[in-house]
Formats: C-alpha cells, sequence, structure tokens
C-alpha cells in the first residue's frame, strides 16, 4: 500500500516571507548606492564568494546600452511574460511606475521574452520622474537613441522596434523573481557596471560594502606592486593574487 504524500510548504514559504522583509540599513540608501556605484562589480563579486554565495550575477547577455553606464541601488521587481490579452495594460503600467521608489533601480523579470522591448524613452522619462536610478531588463529596449540621450542607466539584452502592446504584459511587481540563476527579492541591492549586473541581499548589503570597498583599495596596492617590478611570485608570497 502507498503511503500518503504530504507537502509541506512551511519551510518555502518562511524563505520566500524572510526574503521580503526589506530591513533597515546602517547608512541612507542614497548613500549606499554613491559608495557601490564608486566600486567596480569584480570586488563585489569577490566579497560574496567569501560569503558562499558563487551564484549573484544575472545571465552575461544583460549588458549596459553604453559602456561607461554604471548604477546600483534597492531593488524594484518587475514580473511579465508574453502574452496577446490586451486589458487595462496602461492603467497597470501607469500603477507600476507611480510605485517606483526615490533612488531605487528596477529589475524586470520577462520570463524570458525575446521579443518584445520593456523599456522605451517615455518608461524612462517617467521613472526618471520618480527618481528612479537606472533600468536593469531581462529583454528588451526600443527608442535607444533617446534613452541614451536622457542620460540614464539602462542594462538590456537586446534592442528591438517592438512595443509590448499585445506581445507581452506585466504581471506584478515588487514580488520575488528569478533571472537566470538569481533569487531576486524587493529591497535588495543590485550594482551594474560594464561586467554586468550582480544582485547582493540586502541584509549583507553594508557588510559586503564595506568589505568590498577594502578589497577595491588592497588591489590598488596590489597593482603599486606589480608596477615597481616586483615579480609574481614575491607578490603571491605577500599575499596578492592575480
Amino acid at each position: 500500500m502507498s503511503k500518503e504524500v504530504k507537502m509541506d510548504l512551511d519551510q518555502l514559504k518562511a524563505r520566500r516571507a524572510e526574503g521580503q522583509e526589506i530591513c533597515e540599513l546602517p547608512v541612507p540608501d542614497k548613500e549606499l548606492c554613491e559608495r557601490y556605484e564608486a566600486l567596480f562589480t569584480a570586488a563585489v563579486n569577490d566579497v560574496l564568494r567569501e560569503h558562499n554565495l558563487t551564484y549573484q550575477t544575472l545571465p552575461n547577455n544583460i549588458m549596459p546600452l553604453e559602456n561607461g553606464m554604471k548604477v546600483a541601488g534597492p531593488i524594484f521587481t518587475i514580473k511579465g511574460a508574453k502574452s496577446l490579452l490586451i486589458k487595462d495594460e496602461m492603467k497597470e503600467r501607469a500603477e507600476m511606475l507611480e510605485s517606483i521608489p526615490r533612488d531605487g533601480v528596477v529589475v524586470w523579470d520577462t520570463s524570458g521574452d525575446d521579443e518584445s522591448a520593456q523599456w522605451g524613452e517615455v518608461m524612462t522619462m517617467a521613472a526618471k520622474r520618480r527618481g528612479c536610478r537606472g533600468a536593469i531588463v531581462d529583454g528588451g529596449v526600443r527608442d535607444t537613441d533617446r534613452v541614451l540621450e536622457l542620460g540614464f542607466p539602462v542594462f538590456v539584452k537586446y534592442r528591438s522596434s517592438n512595443g509590448m502592446l499585445g506581445r507581452f504584459r506585466i504581471s506584478g511587481w515588487q514580488v520575488p523573481i528569478r533571472i537566470g540563476d538569481v533569487e531576486i527579492f524587493p529591497g535588495d541591492i543590485v550594482f551594474a557596471d560594464i561586467d554586468g549586473a550582480i544582485v547582493i541581499p540586502r541584509a549583507i548589503a553594508y557588510e559586503v560594502l564595506i568589505r568590498a570597498e577594502a578589497v577595491a583599495e588592497s588591489e590598488n596596492e596590489l597593482k603599486k606592486w606589480v608596477e615597481s617590478g616586483m615579480s609574481t611570485t614575491e607578490i603571491v608570497a605577500k599575499g596578492g593574487y592575480f
């Protein structure tokens, strides 16, 4: 006789609920953003590895529209997917845009969309007006030249003239999402530069920042050793790395 199988979701529910707690940080969000933006993603990645967090980078085909773009901030999540439904679409988009907090960064899970542009000129203008710092979209952008003129950091997979209407729709915002191997919760910190985007769990974001600042400073020392003519063996013996 087969035994009855019962699904216990308590642990999963607790994990998701814990991830949605937006805890206070020791410094204001704006200061945190600016200090992360003074760093580079490789330093932050190395620190996350020290925390045994080795899968925090978003897929490597999500890249900046322009090489010099850099952005950091608390994540405002958006979730959506391909859809032919056209109903209250613009109303929902307006409500989403009005929910973006100052100094937030939009991170958009498109469920793997490969044809629509989720971001464009007018959405950029509206997001900037809210005080949004940038957008990271696992999808597309259009109006690219005009978005670039607005000086707003945008990271995407591709460019397309396809608008969302009749092709794609938003299903929710400020909900847990997943892009690639990374689980992302509202309020987590994202940091993106020319090497891509990385997600830092909010609970350790300040601790990671302090350590990453130290790593960046030690790398400056390491470069001085190289410039001085010290051999690679000597540098490794002094605790350096390559």
